[in-house]
């Protein structure tokens, strides 16, 4: 085989492989668009623009019961207003027959990878002195042994009752083993 032959040829595969990658990134890219919405201001087509939910208990060598549930969203055409989340969160905490429960409206909800940081004030309890009270909590979904922190870490109660909207602590609770289902919706905002 002469050189301008197996050159020839050479070229030929290159162009034949290029227009191959070309043709898959293109279906990739209309694939992942219909998925995902676009990032424009008309939202994100079917696609919730964050979300947070999901059930978990927390791990304590003690074997205390402490229990977190959310169901909180952001809607597509709320996609550049995180205060516009809704839905809501609970958590509870019982140890040795003792503790209580909580219910909260959610007012805010920020989602960045796997990370979101929802607050909201409290509607429901049966624990005294803290209805009305805005609490925030973190949640970092691994995949595996999820993680969780709240706004009231380093407090002896619940905090402040005008603590700012979407405010939590690093998610520094490890979710009991086989407990964790917490699932989050990056957020993609378009105003950055």
């Amino acid at each position: 085989m002469s050189r301008l032959s197996r050159h020839s040829r050479h070229t030929k595969i290159l162009a034949l492989s290029a227009a191959l990658l070309l043709s898959a990134g293109a279906a990739t890219g209309t694939a992942a668009a219909s998925v995902g919405g676009g990032h424009g201001n008309s939202g994100h087509g079917n696609r919730e623009a964050a979300a947070l939910t999901g059930t978990a208990k927390l791990y304590r060598s003690a074997g205390d019961d402490i229990t977190f549930s959310f169901d909180a969203h952001l809607a597509a055409k709320d996609n550049d207003d995180p205060l516009k989340a809704t839905g809501t969160f609970r958590f509870s905490h019982y140890a040795n027959g003792e503790g209580g429960w909580a219910k909260a409206k959610v007012d805010c909800l920020v989602t960045g990878g796997k990370v979101a940081v929802v607050s909201g004030v409290i509607t429901d309890t049966d624990l005294e002195g803290v209805e009305g009270h805005r609490v925030g909590i973190t949640v970092h979904d691994t995949g595996r042994i999820d993680r969780l922190g709240y706004s009231w870490a380093a407090t002896e109660d619940m905090g402040p009752k005008d603590l700012p909207k979407c405010v939590g602590s690093a998610p520094f609770e490890k979710v009991r083993k086989g407990t964790g289902d917490f699932a989050v919706v990056p957020w993609q905002p378009t105003v950055f």
